[in-house]
Parts: structure tokens; sequence; C-alpha cells
């Protein structure tokens, strides 16, 4: 039996006429309402809601203009006794729109800097009544006349008071939303402090889940007010419960949270990081299901999201000194981002600009090309075309300090599935190989200060020529790439030790010949070296972007599976 019904069958759609409205009137009944024991009392009750909701449509609209509690109670003494009585009566509750005029009435009383001891007092008995009014640790009632009054309307008492919340929050959604499109109207806008108090007030209830569409409505909530309307406490509550996963929300709100509320996206890009961090990386798909879960990488198609969380990415890497684990996922969350950037509409899609303002936009958008988009005959053309325009800026012309040089080489670093490229094309294609050397010397040696890059490039071009000898051999062994392997393990510069391990990681992968001995020699190098996670996550990338773009040769994708099955136990 719907509650509407009931209360016709009361007799509520009638008008009656009633005695002037005032404080002491509807104190009385609310006291006289709260002994109400039997049907006829009850009765009573019904056949007065339409006058009382009226009389509290009428308290609001005078108190709502008023600058807090201490004055509403100086103006209005019994206000507290009768909002108090009227929130505990579930009669009064219950019946259409009145649990929400008490809510803004409460709302309105609300001081959200409270100047003295009453209006302190007057902010915790508020958030009690509020959260009375919502929480579902108070629905059960053993009272005798509120269980036959539920009863008498078919709910059990954990029943009524569920739809008594979700018609209660769909009602100040429903006002919340009709505020924010009328929102030109003055003399009907919620003011920018009830919305703030309301926030408050949802903080102890935020895992409740009828009280979603509530959270989703205000974190989507605008004010006239330049300022945030939503108060701290609330928006880091929510997100404290979303990255928890104590709650959950769509999309345009999370993006919402994040955009009006700086702390709440670095601490959901640390708690990224910290997942990422705690798991072994044995694969990229685990990897980049986790970001894509947390949201970040959609949320990043807004260019102010991105350009903070590429820098929280960007002071993780300098704090862990490079590491390649960091990096790796620095690099999927690239290719996570670019993705979600180009499932973009195009009506509301930002230009790559946006997120690279100071960056020289040719190579930019040469770097955020995704492979996939080119036929692989053009990899090694495009390839020069970026080792080109890098060299241009780095050598060609006066970078004006060593950290214009560093956002430099970070934004080739962001996109380094071409670098994995560039190493596998010297080896199988047809390519100019001094460009695509440079561009591999430049990510591992920035700097070329005493003529560090030019040194490793020299390097880089004597172990490239050596193992394009060997490529085609048909059957190598240990003692043919003996050389190589004695380049790695006997070079003292780190970014020299570090490119040629790549270079040779590469060969063992695509050289048919070198398939029988890539276990030994791999194991050998990481055993000596120092260069063993970074031989590990060249090779789960290496796998991702075979299982994502295919890979013909199975004998690689073979020895590449093997490989990432022994290596882990040696990382």
């Amino acid at each position: 039996m719907e509650l509407k019904s009931f209360f016709q069958d009361c007799g509520m759609a009638q008008d009656t006429a009633v005695p002037k409205l005032n404080f002491e009137y509807w104190l009385d009944k609310a006291t006289e309402w709260g002994q109400a024991t039997t049907l006829e009392s009850q009765k009573d009750v019904c056949l007065h809601l339409p006058q009382l909701q009226e009389f509290l449509r009428q308290l609001y609209e005078t108190i709502k203009h008023l600058p807090g509690s201490t004055v509403a109670i100086q103006q209005f003494p019994l206000i507290g006794q009768l909002l108090g009585r009227l929130c505990w009566n579930p009669f009064v509750i219950g019946y259409d729109e009145s649990q929400r005029t008490l809510m803004w009435c409460l709302c309105c009383l609300y001081s959200s800097e409270p100047q003295n001891a009453v209006e302190l007092k007057a902010n915790s008995w508020i958030r009690s009544l509020l959260c009375h009014l919502f929480s579902s640790s108070k629905w059960e009632s053993n009272e005798a006349e509120t269980s036959t009054f539920i009863s008498a309307l078919g709910y059990t008492s954990t029943d009524y008071y569920c739809h008594m919340v979700k018609n209660m929050v769909g009602s100040l959604v429903t006002e919340l939303r009709e505020n924010q499109f009328n929102g030109l109207n003055i003399q009907e806008s919620i003011s920018s402090s009830h919305v703030n108090a309301m926030s408050i007030f949802c903080v102890p209830l935020i895992t409740l889940p009828d009280l979603t569409p509530l959270l989703e409505t205000l974190l989507l909530y605008h004010g006239s007010s330049s300022k945030e309307i939503l108060s701290s406490e609330f928006l880091e509550a929510v997100n404290e419960a979303f990255l928890k996963k104590k709650i959950s929300l769509p999309e345009p709100a999370v993006f919402s949270l994040w955009l009006r509320h700086l702390p709440s996206l670095e601490k959901a890009t640390l708690h990224l990081l910290d997942q990422l961090f705690s798991i072994q990386l044995n694969s990229l798909e685990e990897v980049a299901r986790i970001i894509k879960n947390s949201l970040l990488p959609q949320a990043a198609s807004h260019p102010a999201i991105f350009r903070i969380v590429n820098e929280i990415f960007k002071n993780a890497l300098m704090e862990t000194d490079g590491t390649s684990e960091v990096m790796t996922i620095i690099q999927m969350f690239t290719q996570l981002f670019l993705q979600a950037h180009q499932n973009e509409n195009k009506q509301h899609k930002f230009p790559l600009k946006a997120y690279f303002p100071n960056h020289h936009q040719p190579l930019v958008r040469g770097l955020a090309r995704r492979p996939f988009e080119l036929p692989t005959t053009s990899w090694s053309q495009h390839l020069k075309q970026i080792s080109d325009m890098l060299k241009a800026l780095v050598e060609d012309t006066n970078v004006s300090s060593l950290t214009d040089l560093f956002e430099t080489w970070f934004l080739v670093a962001c996109f380094g599935e071409w670098l994995d490229i560039a190493a596998e094309q010297l080896l199988k294609a047809t390519v100019e190989p001094d460009a695509v050397l440079w561009l591999l010397a430049f990510y591992y040696c920035p700097k070329n200060e005493n003529q560090q890059r030019t040194q490793t490039m020299v390097e880089a071009q004597a172990v490239y020529s050596y193992l394009m000898m060997l490529f085609s051999c048909a059957d190598l062994s240990l003692k043919d790439l003996e050389a190589a392997v004695h380049r790695v393990t006997g070079v003292e510069q780190c970014c020299n030790q570090r490119l040629t391990t790549h270079l040779l990681t590469s060969f063992l992968l695509f050289s048919p010949g070198a398939h029988k001995i890539a276990q030994e020699c791999i194991y050998r190098i990481t055993e000596i070296t120092d260069t063993s996670k970074e031989v590990y996550n060249l090779l789960i990338r290496t796998a991702y972007r075979f299982n994502h773009s295919g890979e013909e040769n199975q004998r690689t994708v073979t020895l590449l599976n093997a490989l990432l099955q022994k290596l882990p136990l040696k990382v």
C-alpha cells in the first residue's frame, strides 16, 4: 500500500480551514503527536500534515536569508524544539516533501564558520538530526505505535525507512538540479552556504548506498559563486571512499571531484602508484587494468587533470632515480590516456597543445601517433622524423636550461613505445641507423656534458655494426656474441650499458639464429650487470605490444614468453 493512498484515506485530499499558523501552535501539535498511540490520534497527525508542510515552506523562505543560527534562534526561540520533534516523527518525515523542507531548514541554521558556542552547539545538534534522517542504523523501531502505522502501510520497518530515505534523496536531487538549471534566477537560487552545509551533513553517511545520487548531484553542482561551495571535508571523504571502493560513482562525478579538489586528485594518483608498486609487474595487461580502473587516464582527457597527474609522475620518476618500473608505468598511462583522448567526442576533444603547451608541437604530434595508426613499412621514416626534430631542438638551438632539457627528455620518455620500436627497426628494417641510434642515445644519455652522449653514440654504432654482421647467421653460439656481451659488461658509463643491453636484447629476440642462446645470454648479462629490471621491463612491454598489434613470427613470441617465465625469478 502506497503512502499517498494511506494519506488520502485519512482525508488529506480535502482542504480544511485552520487557525493562524505559529510556532506555539505547531510545537503543541508536535508534542501531542509524539504521544499519539491510537489510530484516531494518528489520523489527526495525517489531517494536519498538508498545513504543516505549508508552514515549513514559509519558515524556510523566512530563515534562508538569515546570516546564521544565532539570529534565527533570536527571532524564533522555539525553532530548535519544533524542528527536533518533527524530525523524529515518522508521520511527518514520511509525508510528501516535508522531509526535504525540514532538511533545508536545518541547512539554513547551520553555520559554516561558527562564531560562538551557541552556533557550535547548534551545528552539532543539526548534524545529529541529519544523521538520524539518513542513517540506516536508526531505522529499526520497536515503538508499538510506529510499528503499527508502518504495518498498516504494508511495509516492514526497514523497508519503510528505505523508501523514505530514497524519496528524500530523490527530492533533494531534483531541487538541486532544478536550481542549477534556473541558477540565474536569484530569488529561486539555493544559497551556497546551504549547499555547503548539505555536503557537510553527508560526510558521516558517504557509504550509505541510497545517498549515492545525492553525492553525484552535489559533485556536479556549481553555484554562482566563484569559490568552492562544497566542504573540503566532504570532498576528501568522497574521494577516500571511492579509492577504497566503498562507493561507486559515475565517471563525470569522479572527474568533477578531481577538477574541483586538487588534494583529491593528488591522492588518487599516489594511490594508483602505491597499488602498482605493491604488485610484481608480471604483465602489462594487469598494469593496464589497474590504471584503467583508477579512471585517471579517462579523467586526464581534461588538460588540467592531465598536467597535474603528469607532474606527479615526473616527480615520482625523479625520486626513484628514473627506475625502469616507474618509466614503464608512465608509458602505459600515456598509452591509455591517448586511447581515451582518441575516443572523446570530437566536439569535446581538446587539441594536443592543451596537454603539452610548452613543447614543440610537431614533435608532440609525431610522438603521439600510435604505431598501429601507421603501416609498419612507415615506422622507420616516422622514427627518423622524430629524431631529426628532436636533434634540431637539442643541438641546433640553445636549450636555455637543464630544466628545459629534462622536460624534452621526459616528453620523449612518456612515449617510450617508439623507443622500443626504434631498437627493433634497427635490426629488422631498412633504416638510416644514425638517426635512430641518435634517438636512443638521447633517451639513455640526454646530457652531453664532456661529450657523454657523443661517446654513447660511438659505442652504440659499434655494437649495432657488430650485431648486424651476425643478424642473418643461421646458428649462433654464445662465443659469437662474446664481443657484444663484453661491451655490455665492460663499459663504465651506466647510460652506455643500458643502451647496449637494449640493443642486444632486441637482437636476441629478433635474430632467428640467436634464439637458442637467448636465455643463457640474457642470464649472463643480468648476473654480471645491474640491468635485470631493465631487461624484464623491456620484455613485458614488447609482449604487450605483440598482444595488441600482433607479431607474425611465432618463434619470437614463443621465446619472449619463455624468457618472461624464467626471468622474474632473477629480477
